[in-house]
């Protein structure tokens, strides 16, 4: 292992997060974030949700400049350059390279019904055998919608990428893509190991729009002067890792064998395991793709299970329900108000599903709900402890759908960040799953930047990468509090019945 710097950056929704990472010892030179507040998320329509590009390199910009201000020189030590990002967006661009709309998010919904007749016209075993997957509202649906809805933008694309893979495009000049990558979108065929043309002609997408594939560790091309300028960066650096956020927080917590599961609760909640096996969910409630160290001679598949509204949930809460003015409460002051309310809040019940449809409810939109309350007993500290046992609660419904997949649950690894901060959201999920979570200092950008090590050749094995990776804290399940917390569960889904037969 030679010794230098990497630099990780994770691509999401709300912020873009920027870590500089000593390779010998694996320790955190300097960590940033930027905006100071959330990014907005654009809805030209209910149920769309877009963001330009362009924010995000900006925003990259100016996390490097806040890292520049903690590490100073350490900067121009840099090896390699990972890059995490969000999943399932598309950004399209044309031969110039110029961004043609603001990319379609993950979490729009406007590609549900194209992703569903696709389903039927391909068949539902020819899918699942091969994406593992329906074609669902993923990349290749939102492609789809942008060629019915806007055939001019569309006859100008060059290329069509994922978030990540654009900021790697402003980073190097270079398009490129992985197996993992394409997976996400419904374009890769797990049979053949390759670009799914069973949904390129079924979509009469051209196949010359599509990136090179490449592997998520490898040599995805050299900092370009112009971007080396733009973020007061060396050229020549070797961007040497891309992943998705889900991956790649599985990477970074060394979750990469079967039976091996993470955690995450940031924007959305999510539980990402590990298979050899190549697994499908018949109604693609969870979904399977390739790993970021997933090859065809040692197949490693991520289920992948999520909820939308986890993150933007509280992110809600706080900007509605104890915000007034200019005072509002901080997430760690929000944590301990919703403590002095006990397991169960009182009979509150709250619903997380506001972003859309949710994969887990078989993509119906059912939205949030605050069910139950009672004026002369309950305040907004019930409100935000049901919400995040709603948040548990809704996880736990995705869990159920698990073991028929031949997965089994006992322990999760996740970072020690977003709400696994609140001690109420570890009790009430390691209680109400019955499992144990070990959490570490760590996230997607530390993963962006240790994947990077890996493909740059600094580290010569995962094991090598992980240096420095230590758990912080291991919760228990409360057994105390687990029959209140499944009575509890059991009100709550309850709820959800009705409201899933309402939406019918």
């Amino acid at each position: 292992m030679t010794c230098g710097y990497l630099l990780g950056y994770d691509i999401g929704s709300s912020f873009i997060k920027a870590t500089l990472l000593e390779s010998e010892t694996g320790n955190v030179i300097a960590t940033a974030a930027s905006p100071e507040k959330e990014l907005e998320i654009l809805t030209p329509e209910q149920g769309w949700a877009e963001q330009h590009p362009s924010v995000w390199w900006e925003n990259v910009k100016l996390a490097t400049a806040l890292l520049k201000q903690q590490a100073g020189s350490k900067l121009d030590d840099v090896s390699a350059i990972g890059i995490s990002y969000q999943m399932h967006g598309l950004v399209l661009v044309d031969n110039n390279l110029e961004v043609l709309r603001p990319s379609i998010l993950g979490c729009d919904n406007r590609a549900v019904e194209i992703g569903g007749h696709a389903f039927d016209s391909l068949g539902e075993d020819a899918c699942l055998h091969r994406l593992f997957n329906s074609p669902g509202n993923f990349t290749a649906s939102k492609l789809k919608w942008v060629m019915e809805n806007e055939y001019d933008i569309y006859k100008r694309v060059h290329k069509m990428m994922l978030p990540g893979e654009y900021i790697g495009m402003m980073m190097t000049g270079e398009i490129l893509t992985t197996p993992s990558g394409l997976s996400e979108g419904m374009m890769w065929d797990f049979v053949d190991e390759k670009i799914a043309e069973m949904i390129l002609k079924q979509y009469n997408i051209q196949p010359s729009i599509i990136p090179d594939v490449v592997p998520n560790f490898f040599d995805h091309g050299v900092l370009t002067p112009k971007a080396a300028t733009e973020l007061g960066l060396k050229p020549g650096i070797k961007v040497a890792y891309r992943g998705g956020d889900q991956p790649t927080n599985a990477f970074v917590l060394n979750v990469l064998r079967p039976g091996e599961y993470s955690a995450n609760a940031g924007t959305s909640g999510v539980i990402f395991g590990i298979t050899d096996k190549p697994v499908a969910d018949p109604r693609s409630r969870v979904n399977t793709f390739a790993h970021v160290n997933h090859t065809k001679y040692d197949p490693r598949y991520g289920v992948l299970l999520n909820v939308h509204g986890t993150g933007l949930l509280n992110s809600w809460l706080k900007k509605n329900i104890v915000t007034f003015g200019s005072d509002t409460l901080t997430y760690n002051q929000m944590n301990r108000l919703a403590e002095l309310i006990p397991a169960g809040s009182e009979g509150v019940i709250v619903l997380p599903y506001g972003s859309g449809a949710e994969r887990t409810l078989e993509n119906k939109s059912v939205g949030a709900a605050i069910c139950n309350l009672d004026l002369n007993i309950h305040s907004k500290a019930h409100i935000l402890r049901a919400g995040q046992e709603g948040i548990v609660f809704a996880l736990k419904h995705g869990i159920e759908i698990m073991p028929a997949l031949g997965m089994e649950i006992k322990e999760v690894r996740a970072g020690n960040s977003n709400l696994f901060l609140s001690p109420i959201f570890c009790e009430a999920f390691a209680t109400t799953m019955n499992m144990k979570i070990t959490l570490f200092n760590t996230d997607g950008s530390q993963g962006a930047a240790r994947g990077a090590g890996i493909g740059a050749g600094i580290y010569n094995s995962f094991n090598e990468a992980f240096i420095g990776l230590k758990p912080v804290k291991v919760i228990e399940p409360n057994l105390k509090k687990r029959e209140v917390y499944l009575e509890t569960y059991l009100k709550w889904y309850n709820v959800l019945k009705k409201f899933l037969s309402d939406e019918k």
